[in-house]
């Protein structure tokens, strides 16, 4: 059997505000709050489970996405009018790069956390 992540727990001011802005910038579902969290699965395997939390340091979670996907949600990044930038150290330069000869970005959400798309990992 092949290790798969499950799911991951991404702490937030206001777990359900989080959840649905990550859900509408990556055009998932947001379907409520379940037990503590408010969960948004990512695919078949993985769930986000967005976590009210006072005081928490800043995460990094980095998506492979298609292109198609990639310009769906990097659409509605420049919509939402979202810093982004082309690099770790770049996050507001309002560029993509061409790293491994596909596009990545890098914005941050609402509780800072910064957030990756890439096309070739």
């Amino acid at each position: 059997m092949a290790i798969t992540l499950n799911h991951t727990i991404v702490p937030a001011h206001e777990k359900e505000a989080s959840a649905r802005f990550f859900a509408h910038i990556f055009g998932l579902k947001y379907e409520g709050a379940m037990s503590h969290f408010a969960p948004v699965k990512i695919n078949e395997t993985l769930t986000l489970d967005f976590d009210n939390r006072d005081r928490f340091e800043m995460h990094h979670y980095a998506f492979h996405v298609s292109d198609a996907e990639f310009d769906a949600i990097f659409g509605r990044i420049k919509e939402a009018g979202i810093p982004y930038g082309s690099g770790p150290m770049s996050q507001d330069d309002m560029k993509t790069n061409s790293w491994n000869g596909g596009r990545g970005v890098y914005f941050k959400d609402p509780n800072g956390h910064v957030l990756e798309l890439l096309t070739q990992a």
